[in-house]
């Protein structure tokens, strides 16, 4: 009985305290970027009932450059991991502006990563965990999501990832 009543305890303050995606994104000391305009003729996302697909996006810096290289030649997969995460960023900062509040993300449904990497590097999913992790990081069990981490042997601009998603909203 004990144990129970610690379950139901533990399960009770998670959801009391649970804090929001824009609050874990100011603990986490991560602030958002301004969104960029795309680099050619599509939009940055659609919406389409209460789904959202987000165009690929890239590691952008504050700086107004990108990452670039490629995993197995010029970069490690922790830079590559960094790379992701900084992707994770910016399609967070395309969803705040597209709906002004996170909390209205339901799920985040689908992930397609895609890393630009040597014929003999075989690591995209340690790579792209940097985007998963981070989305978790934000959105906790609404951040968990189906993932494809693929190969290429290029990307625009030879950034080393490029990331689309699909998001289930309010």
């Amino acid at each position: 009985m004990k144990n129970i009543l610690l379950i139901i305890f533990s399960l009770m303050c998670n959801y009391v305290f649970a804090q929001t995606p824009e609050e874990n994104l100011k603990a986490k000391g991560i602030e958002l970027p301004a969104v960029p305009k795309p680099i050619a003729n599509y939009v940055n996302a659609v919406r389409t009932g209460n789904l959202i697909y987000l165009a690929g996006k890239g590691p952008l810096q504050k700086t107004g450059t990108y990452i670039t290289g490629k995993l197995g030649k010029d970069l490690t997969i922790e830079q590559g991991y960094e790379a992701a995460r900084l992707t994770a960023i910016n399609q967070i900062a395309v969803l705040k502006d597209m709906l002004g509040d996170l909390k209205k993300v339901k799920k985040i449904v689908k992930v397609l990563g895609m890393v630009n990497g040597s014929p003999d590097f075989y690591d995209q999913p340690k790579v792209m965990n940097g985007f998963s992790d981070l989305m978790v990081e934000i959105f906790g069990e609404n951040g968990k999501h189906a993932r494809s981490a693929i190969g290429v042997s290029s990307l625009p601009m030879n950034i080393p990832v490029e990331v689309e998603m699909i998001v289930e909203v309010e």
